[in-house]
């Protein structure tokens, strides 16, 4: 079999096939044979029917479209081996079938053309000596004492309130219904939909419901009914409700303050597994050091990825883009899904394409990031130790001991990802990575990535978990 190579743009090989006179009549052949052997036609027995009856029943172009495509795809495949490419994906013919079927005859060589995608070629720029600046994230003892004043609060005792009006920190036991302040003139204010309760508890906090509805039920007394009005911020997640005013009818029945524990040694045993207060204090300070350390980790990768996005030149294979864009949409049904939506409602057909379209741009520049660390180790020759491999798949078998993992995809995974991050630690210790001040580079982004996922569970809710829920 004859095989001509061609290279392509965006990491594709071309291939013009010459496939032999007797190849193409066996491949015919053998497709007569099968269909006498499985068709059923009235009056014959299987694998009786004659040939000619065969040919008239079916009609040749059936036969022929059969014989064309068993003999593409085979041909296609041992092209491939023949000439030792490592092919991404699925191929694609260069001519239309239509137009191969049109001249196909057995008795004559058949000559098509296709394309495959393959590994991309990768070049880096200058690697070594990067300049760089991250984000440095600094352990807060303040972190602390707010988690300790959530857990006591959390284990207040509720006090029925006496002689006073309600005040910030009571817990409200309310009725509500809302409506839009303005109508059209000479009808009635609508009511808001989903904005109406009853026998509803809240906590007088001020991040709590729309703002407004707190600081309106600031001094109520228990059997008190009022009005209160509100401002629907103008980033409303219900595009019905944002920016509107509206004004709510609230009766507080029940009011309660927080009788909070003292914060001792029978508290630490009562809210964790430790004896002591002391053993408390510095099992969550080492915690949130932790998390401080990995952050400033994460950010030092961040800033190296990004800065190899810049470096690398490639051309990227479709097939690639597609699988990490599918990868990309699989990572966010499941946060979706674990946030309680429907991802079904989501995840529609109509739904996808635009999907899809906003993920290229960060599948493309994942892709770029891991092609780079990949080559770089090459260049470097980077590698995983046998021990190290087998001692991290150990530790996740150990962590998810019910895990049905397939152990040969485990242990590409686990190499895949310390190979990874023995590159960047290379990266990082052949260069210099500044640490500025958390927030001194991009405040704004990293505002907009912490809510990202709650403004997706927030868009996917209903209008009435938009007005009582936290803003």
């Amino acid at each position: 079999m004859k095989v001509t190579q061609e290279k392509l743009p965006a990491s594709q090989i071309g291939l013009e096939i010459e496939v032999p006179s007797d190849k193409s009549k066996q491949a015919y052949e053998q497709v007569i044979k099968q269909f006498a052997r499985e068709v059923n036609i009235p009056g014959f027995r299987k694998g009786k029917v004659p040939r000619q009856v065969l040919l008239q029943r079916l009609g040749q172009t059936r036969l022929k479209a059969t014989a064309l495509e068993n003999l593409i795809n085979d041909s296609l495949q041992k092209a491939l081996e023949q000439e030792k490419i490592a092919a991404i994906g699925s191929f694609e013919l260069r001519t239309e079938f239509e137009e191969l079927l049109a001249k196909f005859d057995p008795e004559q060589p058949l000559i098509f053309s296709a394309k495959v995608d393959v590994q991309p070629e990768v070049k880096m720029g200058q690697y070594t000596g990067l300049q760089l600046q991250a984000e440095e994230a600094k352990y807060d003892e303040a972190q602390v004492d707010e988690v300790l004043a959530k857990y006591r609060s959390d284990k207040a005792a509720l006090i029925p309130v006496e002689g006073r009006p309600a005040q910030l920190g009571d817990m409200a036991l309310v009725d509500f219904s809302g409506r839009f302040a303005e109508a059209p003139e000479g009808e009635t204010p609508a009511e808001i939909p989903g904005g109406q309760a009853e026998d509803f508890q809240v906590e007088l906090s001020e991040n709590q419901f729309v703002p407004g509805f707190i600081q309106g039920m600031i001094g109520m007394n228990p059997g008190e009914t009022r009005e209160v009005s509100v401002q629907f911020p103008d980033e409303y997640s219900s595009e019905e409700l944002a920016g509107k005013p509206a004004v709510f009818t609230i009766t507080l029945k029940e009011l309660k303050e927080k009788e909070l524990p003292e914060l001792d040694d029978d508290f630490a045993q009562e809210v964790s597994e430790f004896e002591t207060l002391a053993e408390l204090r510095e099992s969550l300070e080492t915690r949130f050091k932790t998390d401080q350390e990995n952050k400033t980790s994460a950010n030092k990768e961040k800033a190296i990825s990004a800065a190899l996005v810049q470096l690398i030149e490639v051309e990227i294979p479709e097939t690639m883009v597609d699988r990490e864009i599918d990868y990309l949409l699989n990572q966010q049904a499941v946060q979706l899904k674990n946030y309680g939506i429907d991802i079904n409602q989501l995840f529609t057909e109509e739904n996808m394409g635009p999907m899809r379209e906003r993920s290229r741009p960060e599948a493309i520049e994942r892709l770029k990031q891991n092609l780079a660390l990949a080559e770089i180790a090459k260049l470097e020759s980077l590698s995983v130790e046998p021990a190290e491999l087998a001692a991290e798949v150990a530790k996740i078998r150990k962590q998810f001991p019910k895990g049905d993992f397939d152990p040969q995809r485990l242990q590409e995974f686990v190499a895949e990802d310390l190979l990874k991050q023995k590159t960047l630690k290379w990266l990082e210790e052949k260069g210099t990575i500044e640490l500025l001040p958390e927030g001194s580079l991009t405040p704004a982004a990293a505002e907009s990535e912490e809510s990202d996922a709650e403004d997706s569970a927030e868009a996917a809710t209903s209008v009435e978990v938009e007005v009582v829920g936290e803003e």
